[in-house]
């Protein structure tokens, strides 16, 4: 069964795609020997990965092109391979499936089942026929970004994948609000009828919060498309993100603590929402940019999963913020 698109069902289980004709090699053989089998069995399948295997054809590691030509003949294979393998199991659907690709980047993944035998493989060209191009490209990413937009076209319109890829993250706010409320109840002393102020300035302090954490998330997302994170360059990105939270938060809370002043002349009460909302906009600044960036650095997919927990850490870090001045500020 496929789509009107001609891509495969999302929800075919992705033995019934895989190629079974995979390169495999055993473990126990060497090097020469290895290179003398490939001349014999030329791999027949567009994108080549070496996989090792024992006798049971248990799949224990993948072998680089550049270590199979570039070591002695007499080396043997499982003192080269690469032991941490990306693995699909065969119990996989073709959406989970879909998913690595766009998570790990890779061109090709193996199938195995219960006990991590080979089974086959699936590559890209189950979800694009954008493979002819391949060789002529400079890079990969517009291929990944092009199946990324698949799997999104694909969710909206089943409503069942759609529900079930973005329900989880939804989670993130469910358990957010009832922190807050929990919150709420451990600072009622702060929000007592004497500081009843404070409390009907939350909303606008959450607000603003919520608002430049979506600003940092949608930008660091669209970033993240033309360029992938690394860890090296997150700490000055935070840096320089830090500094514009600050510089929105400080001028938000000028505007808003004048507001405050003439209507209310608590200057404790001023100076807690002066505070809270020009740290916690500072704070739903960097956890704007931190959070999709962690995500991806962890081959986790940031466009659906970004925006809630972004902004549920956004409004714990702001009413803690919040609170705590408040706490050492009012009587």
């Amino acid at each position: 069964m496929t789509t009107r698109q001609g891509q495969p069902d999302l929800n075919d289980p992705i033995t019934k795609h895989m190629r079974p004709d995979c390169t495999w090699l055993y473990a126990d053989k060497t090097v020469g020997q290895a290179l003398e089998w490939l001349r014999q069995n030329p791999p027949g399948e567009r994108i080549i990965y070496f996989y090792v295997v024992d006798r049971d054809k248990r799949l224990l590691g993948v072998l680089p092109t550049r270590r199979l030509l570039l070591n002695p003949l007499d080396t043997p294979l499982d003192r080269i391979m690469v032991e941490r393998v990306i693995a699909l199991p065969h119990s996989a659907t073709v959406l989970e499936a879909c998913e690595f690709f766009i998570q790990h980047h890779l061109l090709a993944f193996p199938v195995v089942d219960e006990e991590r035998r080979l089974l086959g493989v699936v590559d890209v060209d189950l979800y694009t026929q954008e493979m002819s191009d391949l060789e002529r490209r400079e890079g990969r990413d517009h291929l990944f970004q092009l199946i990324g937009v698949q799997l999104s076209d694909a969710q909206q319109m089943n409503p069942l994948v759609g529900f079930r890829y973005r329900f989880p993250w939804l989670l993130c706010n469910m358990g957010g609000g009832i922190v807050a409320a929990l919150l709420s109840i451990a600072y009622q002393r702060e929000l007592a009828w004497e500081n009843a102020a404070l409390a009907l300035f939350i909303p606008v302090v959450l607000a603003l919060a919520e608002s430049v954490c979506i600003q940092s998330v949608s930008l660091t997302l669209e970033g993240l498309h033309s360029r992938p994170p690394t860890w090296a360059a997150l700490l000055p990105r935070l840096g320089r993100e830090l500094a514009t939270g600050l510089l929105l938060g400080g001028s938000s809370a000028l505007i808003v603590g004048l507001a405050a002043l003439l209507f209310l002349g608590q200057g404790r009460v001023i100076a807690c929402l002066v505070n809270g909302i020009a740290g916690g906009m500072a704070a739903a600044a960097l956890l704007g940019l931190a959070v999709p960036h962690l995500l991806r650095l962890l081959r986790l997919d940031p466009r659906v999963a970004a925006g809630p927990l972004a902004l549920t850490l956004a409004d714990m870090a702001t009413l803690l913020l919040y609170f705590n001045v408040a706490r050492g500020l009012l009587p």
